[in-house]
C-alpha cells in the first residue's frame, strides 16, 4: 500500500468527522435525518453546534441551504451534462464545454465516435475525470475501474448535499481542453447572493488534490484583495483579468434568483467557459483564517422563506 492510502487509513481511523464520512458514504447513517446528520458532523468538525434557528456564520448558513432551501431546479444546476442545457438558455451557446456523449453505464460509451482526446466524467458528482490524450494508447480498463465505483456513489451521503441525491448517475464526454486540470490553470469562482457576485476568488493549480497544489486568492466585487484564506494558501495580489466584466456577468445572470451559489468559470483564448454550479462550498465545513470572515461572509448571505419554491424550475427554464 502506497502512503498516501496509508495515511489516508489512519486518518479515518483516528479523526471523528473522517470516520463519520466514510461510514456515511456506506450508508451507516441512512436512517439519520439531515437536520441530526449535520448537527452531528458541524459539531465534530467546527467544534461547536450548529445554529439553524438564528444562523449567522457562512458555514451555518450554508447548512440551513441545505435543509430548507430545496428549489428542484437546483439538482438540474449541478449535474454536469444538464446543467449545459441551463447555460445555453441563458447565455446563448458557446459558453460551455462541447459534449460528445453521454451514457448510463461505462459499457455503453460508443469510443469510436469519440475524437483522440477527450475527457470522461461522472454527471453526478466530483473529481472523478479521467483524461484522454491519445485514444490509441488509452486505456479503457483503467478508466473503467476509476468510474464504475463512482457510478455507484451517491453523492448526497457525503455532507447531505441534497442537490446532488436524484442526480441520474451517467458518464460523460467532453472536449480535452490542454490549459484545464494542470498546475498552471486558472479558475474563477465567484460566489452570488441574490444574483450579485460578492466573492471572486481565483484559483490556481490541480483542483480535487492536495492542498499544496493549489492557492486561492479573494477579491470582493470592485477587484479589492481580501485578506483571509480557507485550507489553501494565498498566493499575492494580481492584475485584474481583462474578461473579468464578462465572468462577473455571466456569473450574475446564471445565479438570479438563487441565495447563495458558486458559480465556476474558466478563460480559453479570451472566450469565458462555465464550469459548474457549486450551492455548498467546500460541504459547509471551512476554517477561515482569520476566523471572522465565516460572519463576514455569512453576513451577505439572506435567507429566503422556509420551502421548495417547485414554482423556480419553471422560472429557471428547467
Amino acid at each position: 500500500m502506497n502512503t498516501s492510502k496509508m495515511t489516508a487509513r489512519v486518518k479515518v481511523m483516528t479523526d471523528p468527522f473522517k470516520r463519520m464520512l466514510f461510514l456515511s458514504s456506506r450508508g451507516f447513517y441512512d436512517r439519520v435525518s439531515d437536520e441530526e446528520w449535520l448537527k452531528k458532523a458541524f459539531r465534530l468538525y467546527m467544534k461547536k453546534e450548529l445554529n439553524l434557528d438564528d444562523p449567522k456564520t457562512y458555514c451555518e448558513k450554508l447548512q440551513w441551504l441545505k435543509l430548507y432551501d430545496r428549489n428542484p431546479a437546483y439538482n438540474k444546476m449541478v449535474d454536469k451534462y444538464e446543467v449545459k442545457k441551463y447555460v445555453d438558455s441563458v447565455l446563448g451557446e458557446g459558453h460551455t464545454i462541447p459534449a460528445y456523449g453521454v451514457w448510463d453505464s461505462f459499457d455503453e460509451i460508443d469510443f469510436d465516435s469519440l475524437p483522440d482526446q477527450f475527457v470522461l466524467k461522472c454527471t453526478h458528482d466530483s473529481g472523478g475525470s479521467v483524461v484522454c490524450r491519445d485514444k490509441a494508447s488509452f486505456d479503457i480498463k483503467a478508466a473503467r475501474k476509476r468510474l464504475n465505483p463512482r457510478l455507484q456513489r451517491n453523492f448526497y451521503k457525503v455532507g447531505r448535499q441534497w442537490v446532488y441525491k436524484d442526480v441520474k448517475p451517467r458518464i460523460l464526454a467532453e472536449q480535452y481542453i490542454p490549459t484545464l486540470g494542470n498546475k498552471d490553470s486558472v479558475e474563477y469562482n465567484l460566489t452570488c447572493f441574490d444574483g450579485r457576485v460578492g466573492l471572486i476568488t481565483i484559483c490556481r493549480g490541480i483542483p480535487h488534490r492536495t492542498y499544496a497544489d493549489r492557492t486561492k486568492d479573494n477579491y470582493d466585487r470592485d477587484f479589492n484583495y481580501l485578506p483571509f484564506y480557507a485550507f489553501y494558501k494565498n498566493t499575492h495580489p494580481i492584475e485584474k483579468p481583462k474578461e473579468m466584466d464578462e465572468i462577473i456577468r455571466i456569473s450574475e445572470a446564471l445565479s438570479q434568483g438563487i441565495p447563495q451559489v458558486r458559480v465556476d468559470t474558466y478563460v480559453i483564448d479570451g472566450t469565458v467557459y462555465f464550469g459548474e454550479m457549486t450551492f455548498y462550498t467546500l460541504n459547509g465545513f471551512i476554517v477561515f483564517t482569520p476566523e471572522e470572515w465565516d460572519r463576514k461572509l455569512g453576513d451577505m448571505i439572506r435567507l429566503p422563506e422556509k420551502s421548495e419554491n417547485k414554482q423556480a424550475v419553471k422560472e429557471h427554464g428547467l
